[in-house]
């Protein structure tokens, strides 16, 4: 039996249950959990929630503000130190009797006793795709060793349980990492806050699972508050402070069933097209860029908007460079005539055709939207300002659309949202985080929770899909902290 001697699960009924599953690994299955854990040594526990991107989306990676809520379901990590330099993880899955195994020598990070680079380490998980997903876990320990120099003398075993569903677009993979880096800095004792933790995570998320995502998720993960939208402004993780969500008003997610992917091609793709409009704006701007001979990333001295695409004004855009930029433009002829782009997760490839102006659109009006959306939040609530907010959330969502990341199931969801409209107390709706597939994010009346329910009993007897409905909020990994446990004899 395991007894808490450090921290609290400050109410949170998941954690509660997970100590339970600590309590029950040696009576049942699956097999892989049973002796993971030495009985002699603490365990200590982390938790992280997945996020509902009420607004901002895609438009991190470009600098824009964003408007996150941690969401009720999170994913724990439990650590214990072993003394061998190897990890051996555990991930239990949403079947109780089968789990994922994986296990690696922390000498495989390292060559001649320094970290390997992140490419390689990117690689060696690329080849077996069953593995893949140990890249979440394994990459906190190679990034804690390049960008902090931590040198782990002794390894460790983790067993991880998640209720943050995956591919629906809330951030399972995110939740993963901060619960895992959470972990591995309280057992390892690394000093370091919510913020580098979060940036942390990203290089992992980027450099070592190859996925191209902004900094908005891990952030949410990390430094999100019960109840509250945290406001990030992605320049490149300025914390804006907590919009309290008020009371008047409530947010829910709905699954579409379409499974999302932020590694998929469409999301690349529109990121690549952002960053290429930025470029070719630096260019008509008379930005001085410095491009290097050997493939990396482009340099634009950019004192006008510092680097990010969103500090460009929706009026400036369109008066001098909206109909001046391709609509569409092949890898190979950009590479021809700009070089490359300043961003450091992707690549232009030159055998692929890039669509530019509207991805390039996209954050340039959605930071608008967004701070807009904000200050309407936080003023006194009436009827009109919570047209007005719905109103932007649409707009979001046909900004996504066009930039070719929607998908006509999550556009059935919301038509069925503006259907309903604000004389039954729904607001306004919109597709979250990279898109293509994944939750729908509804904003409406604090006591419309049944005819949400009755939007997805709809679009049920429509699909013959079951939406999941995300409703409710929980802490970051900062705010729960951590546990710590030991085995007591009963």
């Amino acid at each position: 039996m395991y007894r808490i001697i450090h921290g609290a699960t400050n109410g949170l009924p998941d954690a509660s249950t997970f100590v339970e599953t600590l309590n029950r690994l040696d009576q049942n299955p699956p097999l892989e959990t049973r002796r993971l854990f030495d009985p002699d040594t603490e365990i200590v526990i982390a938790r992280a929630p997945g996020r509902l991107d009420v607004m901002g989306g895609i438009a991190d990676y470009s600098g824009s503000l964003v408007m996150e809520m941690p969401i009720l379901e999170a994913t724990f990590a439990a650590l214990q130190r072993q003394p061998d330099r190897r990890l051996t993880i555990v991930s239990l899955t949403e079947d109780a009797g089968q789990a994922l195994a994986f296990e690696m020598a922390l000498s495989e990070f390292e060559n001649s006793g320094e970290p390997i680079d992140y490419e390689t380490a990117r690689a060696r998980f690329q080849q077996d795709p069953s593995q893949h997903w140990a890249a979440y876990v394994t990459g906190v320990f190679l990034a804690l060793m390049r960008e902090r120099g931590i040198r782990f003398s002794e390894g460790a075993r983790i067993l991880i349980s998640s209720r943050v569903p995956q591919g629906k677009g809330v951030s399972s993979s995110a939740a993963l990492e901060v619960a895992v880096m959470q972990a591995v800095a309280a057992a390892f004792e690394v000093t370091t806050n919510a913020r580098e933790m979060a940036l942390l995570c990203q290089t992992v998320e980027n450099r070592v699972a190859g996925a191209p995502c902004g900094v908005m998720d891990q952030m949410t993960a990390s430094c999100g508050e019960a109840n509250r939208l945290l406001a990030l402004r992605c320049q490149p993780a300025e914390l804006q402070g907590m919009t309290a969500i008020p009371d008047e008003v409530a947010l829910w997610g709905l699954d579409s069933g379409v499974r999302h992917a932020v590694t998929g091609a469409d999301y690349g793709s529109v990121r690549v097209g952002t960053f290429m409009g930025y470029r070719i704006i630096a260019e008509m701007a008379g930005l001085k860029v410095n491009v290097s001979a050997t493939g990396a990333p482009a340099q634009i001295d950019d004192p006008r908007w510092g680097g990010y695409l969103a500090n460009i004004t929706p009026s400036e855009f369109e008066q001098h460079y909206a109909a001046r930029l391709p609509e569409r433009i092949e890898g190979a002829e950009f590479l021809s005539r700009y070089k490359g782009t300043t961003d450091t997760v992707t690549r232009v490839a030159p055998e692929r055709g890039y669509a530019v102006r509207v991805p390039t659109a996209h954050p340039i009006y959605e930071h608008h939207r967004v701070r807009l959306f904000a200050e309407l939040l936080r003023g006194e609530i009436n009827e009109e300002r919570m047209r007005l907010a719905g109103e932007l959330m649409y707009q979001s969502h046909a900004s996504y659309s066009a930039c070719g990341l929607g998908s006509a199931a999550t556009d059935r969801i919301v038509e069925l949202a503006r259907a309903a409209g604000p004389k039954q107390g729904i607001y306004g709706a919109k597709i979250t985080g990279g898109g293509s597939g994944g939750t729908v994010a509804v904003l409406g009346a604090r006591d419309a929770g049944p005819v949400v329910a009755s939007l997805a009993e709809k679009y049920a007897s429509e699909t013959g899909y079951q939406p999941y409905i995300f409703s409710g909020s929980s802490p970051g990994s900062a705010g729960f902290g951590h546990l710590k446990l030991t085995r007591i004899d009963e």
